[in-house]
């Protein structure tokens, strides 16, 4: 047996080998990650798209306000993410950089889909490269362009897709059948906001609390983004 496993122990160890039965093993636990990181939810409303996100508070003495887990990549996108938080802030940069560069060459706000997928040929890169590891973090983008609002999701296979709403992160399998049940594309950001408050509820159970969670909305009319405030947030607790 000590023979078999050894062998199946060098395919685990490889990012660009293929086991036997076609899968790169370090990309499924790569993706395994993503399910332990703090719950993050997107929604596209009518009148705007929306993100909300566990905190997750590890230690009482840190500064609740210190801990941003939603990033602004240009005034009109924004994203979050669940995995290793660091991973996603060197991919969040390299989305705030494409978007200036875009301004400054163009003089237009870069599209939703062009920061997408920038992000996810380096995730891709990193699957069939020696020396790398892939990135263990899943983002939602979210934005309102020329084309209106929407949502996309990125795996750490460097596959994207856009969806009306999806949630990422612990819990995720519960809480996409509820998104399944309760979503409506004809909400509001205020309605979405409250589902996704609720859903986050159900995850945390007795550590839930206001200052847990981190939300913001970018309005279709607007097309700016706002964080919405613990007063706000905690409205919808009552």
């Amino acid at each position: 047996m000590e023979p078999v496993q050894h062998q199946m122990m060098g395919y685990d160890r490889a990012i660009t080998m293929f086991s036997p039965d076609g899968r790169l093993l370090q990309v499924e636990y790569a993706k395994r990650t993503v399910r332990l990181g703090n719950t993050a939810i997107g929604m596209v409303c009518k009148d705007g798209v929306i993100l909300v996100t566990d905190k997750r508070l590890v230690d009482k003495l840190v500064v609740p306000e210190s801990i941003e887990k939603i990033f602004k990549i240009d005034q009109h996108v924004m994203a979050t993410a669940a995995g290793i938080l660091s991973d996603a802030r060197v991919l969040i940069e390299r989305a705030q950089v494409k978007a200036q560069q875009h301004r400054v060459d163009f003089d237009s706000p870069i599209d939703n889909l062009a920061v997408v997928k920038d992000l996810c040929n380096l995730k891709q890169y990193t699957t069939q490269s020696g020396g790398l590891r892939p990135f263990g973090v899943s983002l939602l983008v979210a934005g309102v362009d020329e084309k209106g609002a929407s949502l996309y999701e990125t795996d750490p296979t460097g596959i994207f897709n856009q969806f009306k709403a999806s949630v990422i992160g612990e819990g995720e399998a519960d809480l996409e059948e509820m998104l399944h049940k309760e979503y409506k594309e004809s909400m509001t950001m205020d309605e979405g906001l409250q589902l996704a408050i609720k859903m986050l509820k159900k995850v945390l159970n007795d550590n839930f609390k206001a200052e847990r969670i981190d939300a913001a909305r970018i309005p279709n009319d607007k097309k700016v983004m706002e964080k919405v405030t613990k007063e706000k947030i905690e409205k919808y607790l009552k």
